[in-house]
């Protein structure tokens, strides 16, 4: 209804030469030209400079005077809105339901050919991933790689050739490389604890900590079954704390999924306990957990293959042999569509091969489907990467 506050949901951003262009679907309302926007997410205002309606090519444009409910408009101007936001009236604030994307599964360091590109580099990426929300980056802290993550080789393939073709940018990548996860295999309640002795004064905590497996909208969970007089607040707080940061990285260095900590008792010193010692105590008993009591997660693929009848049978033998489960088959007159599922790890190569295998005459496609455990040898060859099978 134009009548309604005004209410939108920005649900693209393109990049160009001119700039940053964000696509805005208007539920309710009307938007005008240098009006001031609140966004209830980032809780920020922005300000509405131009907007535009666009063709198939968003070079051209029409500037137009007003926006109304049920439009689609291109806008220019804003500053901290990204894909999924939503944009509506100060005085009417409303919060529509975000976009979901998948998480990146699949990652590859990246550098650039010249060391003089090295900021240009970090600018490109970080306009690439505000534009699409399936696409990461980040600096390796071990080995100081730039790495950037998607959701299939092809993904990253495409990243690579349009920062050469829009951004002038020649870079190098390695080895696409699996994203893991990492749980823990059985349930351990452990003690952690924080008792040193630097810069002439003691520190010591000592928190007592139950983890289990876990399944809900987080990826990890803490939970507090302290008594109500065990610690101060601000302990309790920075134990918490220093439980959340730890499980950001596991045993093997892959974010943890799947885990709920629960603090069940904790000690202190009255001269010598402070939030540095509790948050310490809460990362030592993560590490406790996880020492040998890893399961490691593998992101598993839907697979959906299209092939000729003839060729049915080197196809189904390759998928068992890349540790593919075949969920069904179907029959489309003389052509086969199976329905498989498998690990990201074993199908980097599979669209070039299923390919040779069927005479060009097969066609695949896959999506991330969840993550699964992996078998043990993943994990040895993970952990002792200097054994050959």
């Amino acid at each position: 209804d134009p009548k309604e506050p005004f209410c939108g949901l920005v649900f693209k951003i393109v990049f160009a030469s001119y700039g940053e262009l964000f696509f805005l679907r208007i539920y309710s309302g009307t938007l005008k030209p240098n009006s001031r926007v609140y966004n209830p997410g980032k809780d920020c205002k922005e300000l509405i400079a131009k907007i535009y309606h666009t063709r198939a090519d968003p070079r051209e444009r029409d500037e137009i005077p007003l926006g109304q409910a049920g439009d689609i408009v291109a806008l220019i101007g804003l500053k901290d809105s990204i894909t999924g936001d939503t944009l509506c009236e100060t005085q009417h604030p409303i919060l529509l339901e975000r976009i979901t994307f998948a998480e990146p599964v699949i990652s590859q360091s990246i550098e650039p050919e010249s060391s003089a590109d090295k900021q240009k580099l970090i600018d490109t990426l970080t306009r690439m991933s505000r534009e699409d929300p399936t696409f990461a980056w980040k600096v390796d802290p071990d080995t100081g790689q730039t790495l950037m993550s998607g959701m299939g080789t092809l993904h990253l393939e495409i990243k690579r050739h349009r920062m050469e073709r829009d951004f002038n940018l020649r870079v190098r990548v390695g080895k696409p490389r699996v994203s893991y996860r990492e749980t823990i295999r059985h349930p351990v309640q452990v003690t952690g604890e924080c008792v040193r002795h630097t810069g002439g004064a003691n520190l010591f905590a000592r928190v007592t900590v139950e983890f289990t497996s876990y399944s809900g909208e987080e990826s990890i969970a803490v939970r507090n079954r302290l008594k109500p007089d065990a610690l101060p607040p601000l302990f309790v707080a920075a134990a918490e704390r220093g439980i959340r940061n730890a499980l950001l990285s596991g045993e093997l260095g892959y974010p943890v999924l799947g885990v709920q900590a629960t603090l069940l008792d904790g000690e202190l010193d009255l001269q010598s306990s402070n939030e540095i010692a509790f948050e310490a105590a809460g990362a030592d008993a993560v590490h406790k957990a996880l020492r040998d009591n890893i399961l490691l997660l593998e992101p598993v693929m839907r697979l959906e293959v299209t092939v000729p009848e003839e060729f049915l049978g080197p196809v189904s033998a390759d998928l068992n042999a890349r540790r593919c489960e075949i969920k069904e088959m179907l029959s489309r007159g003389k052509v086969r569509v199976i329905h498989a599922e498998g690990p990201l790890s074993r199908l980097f190569d599979y669209a070039v091969e299923v390919r040779s295998l069927s005479q060009g005459r097969a066609t695949p496609t896959m999506e991330p489907l969840k993550y699964a455990p992996a078998p043990d040898e993943v994990l040895h060859a993970l952990l002792h990467p200097e054994d050959v099978y």
